[in-house]
């Protein structure tokens, strides 16, 4: 079978790559396992480490990077060529972008979903996809401080908005019998490696990064913000997880809130500075620099979530806070 990963440029959409890679076989249409023959990473652009991921020789699994946009219907719908595949909706400007330049954002994340969709809609079988969704589609002044599956979405941010209309729109197609859907709605994802970047959640990854790369960080928010965070390794099973699960045991609303860890600012800054010493590193300064745009945005997000529907249909429970921190470490900073 075929797989494609939308944003297969990106940081989470190369880690799935990987683990697909070693993995090597998925449920197909068919609802039996089958083996991987091709993975596509569908991105704008990717970095070198992803070119030279592809360029791997001695691989059983044949991986193309294609470079192309979502908002080309053309160029998604001729990516989406085969009944035998599989796909992960993972490509999306994040949420500062969207709410600086609303016509781009409704063009890559509404309309390249929507194309996404209709391809998949017109082959033959049920195509499965799942859909990096967000807890950006919660907010508002009665949304609770933890968020369930129950809980009413109503996004304060146009990222939030167009991920709520991406998920109702799975949900309908999978009632529809068009395709099998499933979109799981993530916190912030940790430890993401490399540069900041223009997500409205960048921090939460910069506050460990930058201090353990012996660099500084300047925190944007306050030190007692909470907030809901899960590892990279974990997002990958339960994207995986989410996948497979079988379609008997899914809800008519094919979204799915993560399990995550509610923390603080503070919380996280003292698991950061214990798993240095573990590792001989001093890490770099921590400089509060607050920013009221940033600040704002996160005050409309949940501070935490429920995952415990996810849990049931077999995502993995997240790793302790340390055990991330650990697993950046080895992955991309001690040879």
């Amino acid at each position: 079978m075929k797989v494609v990963i939308t944003g297969g440029g990106g940081f989470l959409g190369s880690q799935l790559a990987k683990r697909l890679l070693e993995r090597g076989a998925l449920t197909g249409p068919s609802g039996s396992p089958e083996p991987i023959d091709s993975i596509v990473l569908f991105d704008a652009q990717f970095a070198p480490s992803v070119e030279a991921m592809a360029t791997q020789k001695g691989q059983a699994i044949d991986l193309t990077l294609l470079t192309a946009d979502m908002g080309d219907r053309d160029a998604v719908f001729a990516a989406i060529d085969r009944d035998d595949l599989a796909v992960f909706h993972l490509a999306s400007m994040v949420s500062g972008e969207c709410e600086q330049r609303f016509d781009d954002a409704i063009r890559a994340n509404l309309d390249g979903g929507r194309h996404l969709l209709e391809a998949l809609r017109q082959r033959e079988g049920l195509p499965r996809i799942v859909f990096a969704s967000s807890v950006a589609t919660y907010g508002g002044p009665d949304m609770p401080d933890r968020v369930s599956d129950l809980t009413k979405r109503t996004p304060q941010t146009t990222y939030g908005m167009t991920k709520a209309i991406i998920e109702l729109m799975i949900s309908d197609y999978s009632r529809k019998g068009f395709l099998e859907g499933r979109s799981a709605r993530l916190p912030t994802i940790i430890i993401r490696p490399g540069k900041p970047n223009a997500a409205a959640s960048s921090w939460a990854s910069g506050m460990f990064r930058e201090p353990l790369n012996g660099e500084p960080c300047y925190l944007p928010v306050h030190r007692d913000q909470c907030h809901p965070v899960l590892g990279y390794r974990d997002v990958i099973e339960s994207f995986i997880a989410l996948h497979e699960a079988d379609p008997s045991v899914l809800e008519p609303d094919r979204a799915y809130v993560l399990p995550s860890h509610r923390i603080t600012v503070a919380e996280g800054l003292t698991v950061m500075e214990q798993v240095a010493a573990e590792f001989g590193i001093h890490p770099g300064l921590v400089i509060d620099d607050p920013s009221p745009v940033i600040q704002g945005i996160v005050d409309t997000w949940p501070t935490a979530t429920d995952g415990s529907r996810a849990l049931k249909i077999g995502v993995p429970q997240p790793k302790p806070l340390a055990e991330i921190v650990r697993d950046y470490l080895r992955d991309f900073v001690v040879t």
